[in-house]
């Protein structure tokens, strides 16, 4: 008892963010001992309800704000056109201008992507994530006062430096409360927050479009403020909404000086569903500290570059579709509304959704066979654009290879982020997840600069009005997709001859650190057809 104790104190008192000191009283109540740790201790529905219970509704509803707060820019290009009130004609705008601003915030996106991840790994994810969103809804309010090309520019550039890491900032929290076999399904369910956002500024922008002249502000204006000023209230409410990392049970968190004037971490286990989370994830509870050292050798790690390769597309294709769906449904439907626009661009989304909960839980269960699952919804979207390209003379089967992109779209970047929790989580622990998810994420939003500068309206020539237009931008959205696909299979069979054992013992921890935990020993059984066909046998997942 007193082993299991002093252990996991030992292992808190390194880590900065933890300021976590043993409760007097506390030592009686921690159940210890190999026993507590064997397979059967705790039933699988007991441990899933713990699991169950760390679900929160916070991380989707700000991902769901900053999304619409970073997407609205698209569909205020086509709002209230009829009456000469969209974005291009009230600021002056080129298409060059546009594809430009997009862009920037791609760039300021890939360089501060890492930093802030690792920055959030250090301090408080809790403290850091609502900065996240707090500078967020400021940035996006005052887009509601833009009045020419540059200030749209420098507020896309400044957009992207403090939304940066918030993406891979929640992949790498939900590895701190849950296993692997966990994370794809809720990622995919947080990443549908970004979807359903898009279908929300296309539909609510219908709202703000009948606003328009009131208050002598433009449809796009209002739209602007009030998102920002929602993302502002909800990034303060984090402070007393969104727990930090858990701590072993009989420990109790203080905290520096410098944070006390912060309203109190909310913990998110307590009782015996802290001791059954503690037996069943003790890794999340041994942090292994990690120097620069550490963090170079994740840098030079080659199964970054497949992964990142997979991001490039999909992400690119997405955000693309994102930005410039309403604009690819004016060229199908000439003769809509813009509130016809916005309704028309909604389903694209909501198809991603579906995509998402259906194909989720399935990637988690057959989670060696990712990238066939991934390459698949690729070839839905591959599909959908050739539809776009191709179905001339049928202006609703166009929208229908729309609404395939959508489709196709929904579980890849899950998948992606997922696969890089799982191969950085065993090779360089805490660090690995935190430095590879930003740097996938990060470095794959390449693939956004291109869709959003060099493609559609960024491409003059294929922009123009007619038959074809952006034709050449599909093509080379499909091409992209293609280096996706080729990119996870490299990544499998990789793997496959060279493996995905743990890198070098990090800060020269022996091995009596490393910890094995329920939850990795019933994912080496449960994984495919394991639960349902139970094998006598149990292998440690390679």
């Amino acid at each position: 008892m007193d082993h299991l104790h002093g252990e996991a104190h030992s292992a808190d008192d390194k880590q900065p963010n933890e300021f976590s000191t043993a409760a007097a009283s506390s030592s009686a109540d921690i159940p210890a001992g190999p026993s507590r740790q064997e397979e059967g201790e705790y039933d699988i529905e007991t441990v899933e309800k713990v699991y169950s219970s760390n679900d929160t509704i916070a991380f989707w509803v700000l991902y769901f704000v900053c999304s619409a707060i970073r997407s609205n820019i698209g569909i205020a290009q086509t709002m209230n056109a009829a009456q000469g009130h969209d974005l291009m004609t009230v600021l002056g705008l080129t298409a060059r201008d546009t594809s430009t601003a997009l862009a920037l915030f791609y760039v300021a996106y890939v360089i501060f992507d890492c930093p802030s991840n690792l920055v959030m790994a250090k301090l408080s994810p809790r403290i850091w994530m609502a900065r996240i969103v707090i500078a967020t809804g400021i940035i996006g309010t005052c887009f509601a006062a833009v009045q020419s090309a540059w200030s749209v520019k420098l507020l896309r550039f400044l957009l992207g430096v403090v939304i940066a890491g918030m993406w891979p900032g929640m992949s790498y929290y939900l590895t701190l409360f849950y296993p692997p076999s966990r994370t794809g399904k809720r990622i995919g369910m947080y990443f549908t927050a970004a979807q359903l956002s898009a279908a929300v500024v296309g539909l609510v922008s219908a709202g703000f479009q009948l606003m328009d002249g009131l208050g002598g502000l433009v449809g796009f204006r209002w739209m602007f403020l009030i998102y920002g000023l929602v993302a502002v209230v909800l990034g303060f409410s984090l402070l007393w909404w969104l727990p930090d990392r858990p701590l072993p049970p009989g420990q109790k968190r203080e905290r520096p000086n410098w944070l006390k004037w912060l309203p109190p971490t909310p913990e998110a286990l307590s009782g015996q569903d802290a001791v059954i989370h503690y037996h069943d994830l003790r890794r999340v509870y041994h942090p292994r500290p990690w120097t620069l050292r550490d963090l170079v050798r994740v840098l030079i790690d080659w199964r970054l570059w497949p992964l990142t390769f997979m991001y490039f597309g999909v992400v690119g294709v997405g955000i693309g579709t994102q930005l410039y769906g309403s604009v690819i449904i004016r060229s199908i439907v000439p003769t809509a509304t813009s509130i016809q626009v916005s309704l028309l661009f909604a389903p694209i989304w909501i198809m991603d959704l579906i995509a998402i909960l259906l194909v989720m839980p399935l990637s988690d269960r057959f989670h060696g066979h990712r990238p066939f699952i991934f390459s698949a919804a690729v070839c839905i979207q591959i599909t959908g654009l050739l539809v776009v390209t191709f179905a001339l003379d049928n202006g609703w089967a166009r929208y229908g290879g729309l609404l395939m992109v959508g489709f196709g779209l929904g579980p890849t970047v899950p998948n992606c982020m997922t696969w890089t929790n799982e191969i950085f989580q065993r090779r360089h622990g805490e660090v690995g997840v935190a430095a590879a998810t930003a740097l996938v994420s990060g470095l794959g939003n390449l693939g956004s600069i291109v869709t959003t500068y060099a493609l559609y309206t960024g491409w003059p020539e294929d922009a123009a009005k007619g038959r074809y237009q952006y034709r050449r931008s599909n093509y080379a959205m499909i091409g992209i997709l293609c280096l996706s696909i080729a990119s996870s299979f490299a990544m499998f069979f990789l793997l496959k001859i060279f493996g995905n054992k743990p890198a070098n013992k990090i800060s020269n921890l022996d091995s009596s650190s490393e910890v094995e935990d329920g939850a990795a020993r019933r994912e080496a059984r449960e994984r495919g057809f394991g639960k349902l066909f139970p094998r006598n046998t149990q292998r440690q997942e390679a």
